[in-house]
């Protein structure tokens, strides 16, 4: 990367930081309605609504490009859908963006669920298909090349520890705590590493690996792409290291793949080519998190956390905020 960091952007400087976590805001408290009510697709659906209904008082002339889904699967904030109250006068933004990032985490009042929001100029972010991807990331401070998908797993370890000045053993890598990953858990292990298994969440998991408080090194193995575009967009403004390669199940992803232009289906993403240019990243906690507070409801106002972060000034900023007059 750049050590410079990417130049400021002038069309972003005309969509406010602080406005992007008004959107997080609003979604993270409609989804905190449902928590731990055990439906995933009405926290879902709310968190959805609010995100839309916030993004749509933004002058801008905003087209989401990592969303809920194609036109067919999702009614409102799918891909390529327009929102903002400034369309064709307004600056031209690409939105990537996931309303609940933990649907099941909220349903079930677990750990880490988030409102997730990244913005940055028209054609800066990888529009990918809404399939698997295997994903390799670490934090700042480490030399380009330290970690590489075309290696095997224990040599990505033992570059990162060999950079960290460590032993593997004492490397903790956070993985997704699913079937697939039995594998890759059990050659961690063989290694000594420590595993922190998550249930969901893997944008948050990526970006505990920029805070040394989480003991977290890297993050390994594979969930959805278009997190694994959110969580770019996140080391683009603090530093850090991410690639991914897309994964297909079946024919039908193939073809979905191509539909979106991607013809080379075994291309190692990397950083820069997930989220260029200046970047606003934005994440607001809906439940308690190894990043963010979640949405707390006291007698006379709403207390939020939330993240945010720009690539141009490398700046990161915590929002502690109450909310006295939230209707809903």
């Amino acid at each position: 990367m750049n050590r410079a960091g990417p130049a400021a952007s002038t069309v972003l400087d005309r969509v406010l930081v602080l406005e992007m976590v008004r959107v997080t805001e609003a979604a993270a408290i409609a989804a905190s309605k449902l928590i731990g009510r055990g439906d995933e697709t009405a926290a879902d659906q709310a968190a959805v609504e609010a995100m839309r209904a916030a993004l749509n008082e933004l002058p801008m002339d905003g087209t989401v490009v990592i969303g809920e889904g194609e036109r067919d699967e999702a009614p409102m904030l799918f891909i390529g859908e327009k929102v903002g109250s400034a369309q064709g006068s307004g600056p031209r933004i690409d939105i990537a963006l996931d309303p609940l990032e933990g649907t099941t985490i909220t349903a079930k009042a677990g750990p880490n669920a988030l409102a997730v929001l990244a913005i940055a100029e028209q054609g800066c972010l990888l529009n990918a298909p809404d399939v698997y991807m295997e994903k390799l990331a670490i934090g700042p401070g480490y030399p380009q090349g330290t970690i590489d998908l075309a290696r095997s797993a224990s040599d990505n370890i033992r570059s990162l520890a060999a950079a960290k000045g460590v032993e593997p053993s004492e490397i903790i890598a956070c993985v997704l705590d699913r079937p697939r990953h039995s594998e890759l858990i059990a050659e961690l292990r063989s290694l000594g590493c420590g595993v922190r298994l998550i249930p969901d969440g893997d944008v948050a998991g990526v970006i505990d690996t920029t805070d040394p408080d989480t003991g977290v090194d890297v993050y390994m193995g594979s969930g959805g792409a278009p997190e694994g575009v959110l969580a770019a967009a996140a080391l683009r403004c603090v530093g850090g290291q991410i690639q991914g390669r897309l994964l297909f199940r079946n024919d039908d992803e193939v073809a979905r793949a191509r539909r979106w232009g991607i013809d080379d289906l075994e291309r190692i993403y990397a950083l820069e080519d997930m989220a260029m240019g200046d970047c606003i990243f934005a994440a607001t906690g809906v439940t308690d998190g190894s990043l963010l507070d979640g949405v707390h409801r006291g007698k006379n106002c709403i207390t939020t956390e939330s993240i945010v972060m720009r690539a141009s000034s490398g700046t990161v900023r915590r929002v502690c905020a109450e909310h006295h007059r939230w209707t809903e």
